[in-house]
């Protein structure tokens, strides 16, 4: 039985924001189109995220993809002296449907600020115009294009790393897997409350199904647009799956205490220990899902933010 929003102690921040929410008579993405969802979530990106001016400089450029071009916005700290910064390629939640360069916008700019390296936000296409495997598609391409040509940007090759937020999380892993397995090495994992596991119920997806801003109609909504049942089991869909989860650069794996995906976020961190890699676990009390980008919010989006650039200042430094 899903838990009872009243009941739960919520950080009293994000509850101020879900009582907002309600209030506002938000439309469920289950019952509107893509094209609405997609304008509703920006505007609450809009309206929750950090709105301070960073010391980054921004550009926005197409490279190439394996259908098309990608658009990407290529963001830089002003005090990087390198002659090559290291880069962070950042992958956009949405649930694969929704998001975009602008609504993440914040995040990356700040992240660049706090971990002094660059980074590349991929604007990968977004079902249901595009089901799996497009998106994974689209973050791998952006990856090689890094590895191949990054060194004419300013950017350093041998310092990458990929990060992501929700499904942004989930390409991330992805992506993290098949660089491995193309001789690609990374640096480091940056997994803001990923989805990692399409095949399995998990008692958090029951426990916070209503209530909690990512609900279980939403979620089957996500999942249904993206891909059908018969893929659930594609590691490219479920990384916590993959057959070899060795030989992968250190992670650090974020998720909030009512979050339906905090089950397979802590799954996905102690699978990736088992197998012998570096992986923290940080479980933040009373927090739900998107709280990364709600920095105008949710003070605790700072807190995530510190440690993901601890992160990758320490990986970025050996």
């Amino acid at each position: 039985m899903a838990l009872d929003p009243a009941k739960v102690n919520l950080d009293l921040q994000a509850k101020a924001l879900l009582d907002m929410i309600a209030q506002a008579g938000r439309i469920p993405y289950s019952q509107i189109t893509p094209a609405q969802a997609r304008a509703q979530y920006a505007e609450l990106c809009r309206r929750t995220r950090k709105t301070a001016e960073f010391p980054v400089s921004v550009a926005d450029r197409e490279i190439p993809g394996p259908a098309g071009t990608l658009r990407t916005r290529l963001v830089r700290p002003r005090a990087g002296g390198a002659a090559l910064l290291p880069v962070l390629a950042f992958f956009h939640g949405g649930g694969w449907c929704i998001g975009d360069l602008d609504t993440h916008d914040a995040a990356c700019r700040q992240l660049a600020a706090e971990a002094g390296c660059a980074v590349l936000s991929v604007d990968y296409r977004l079902a249901p115009e595009h089901p799996f495997p497009a998106a994974v598609e689209d973050c791998f391409a952006a990856l090689r294009f890094l590895a191949a040509e990054g060194s004419g940007l300013g950017l350093d090759p041998a310092r990458m790393a990929v990060g992501g937020d929700s499904a942004g999380g989930n390409l991330a892993a992805v992506a993290a897997i098949q660089a491995r397995d193309v001789g690609i090495a990374l640096k480091g994992q940056v997994l803001i409350y990923p989805a990692t596991d399409f095949s399995e119920a998990r008692p958090s997806h029951e426990d916070f199904a209503e209530g909690f801003l990512l609900t279980r109609d939403s979620m089957a909504w996500f999942g249904g647009n993206y891909l059908p049942e018969s893929r659930h089991r594609d590691w490219r869909a479920s990384p916590i799956l993959a057959p070899d989860l060795t030989r992968l650069p250190p992670a650090i794996i974020i998720v909030g205490d009512c979050d339906p995906l905090r089950d397979e976020s802590r799954d996905y961190a102690e699978k990736l220990r088992q197998a012998g890699n570096d992986a923290a676990f940080h479980l933040y009390p009373g927090m739900i899902h998107g709280f990364f980008t709600m920095g105008g919010a949710i003070a605790a989006a700072d807190r995530a933010i510190a440690q993901s650039a601890s992160l990758l200042r320490r990986v970025f430094s050996v």
